[in-house]
């Protein structure tokens, strides 16, 4: 299974285009994101980025993981919902 918190550093860059911008959105240094991303390529067996110029691109299959991120982040988030909502409810 894949690492959920490289999965959001992956997700971030979709959506910030730049190492620099995750890092400061992140509060990581640029290095940890550059870290992040070769770990989960490792853990992938594919590559994710590819050098676009001073910046990268995702590639792919990185784009793949990127929707499939989404998807899973937003069913944690209705469990999460649910569990608050659930201590909320009295019980008789």
């Amino acid at each position: 299974m894949y690492n959920l918190r490289r999965l959001v550093v992956l997700r971030e860059l979709k959506h910030r285009g730049t190492l620099a911008a995750v890092a400061s959105a992140m509060s990581y240094s640029p290095s940890a994101v550059s870290q992040q991303l070769t770990s989960l390529e490792s853990e992938v067996g594919a590559p994710l980025l590819e050098r676009e110029g001073r910046g990268v691109r995702l590639t792919p299959q990185a784009e793949i993981l990127v929707a499939r991120t989404e998807k899973a982040l937003r069913e944690l988030e209705r469990a999460e919902a649910e569990i608050a909502a659930s201590l909320r409810e009295t019980t008789g």
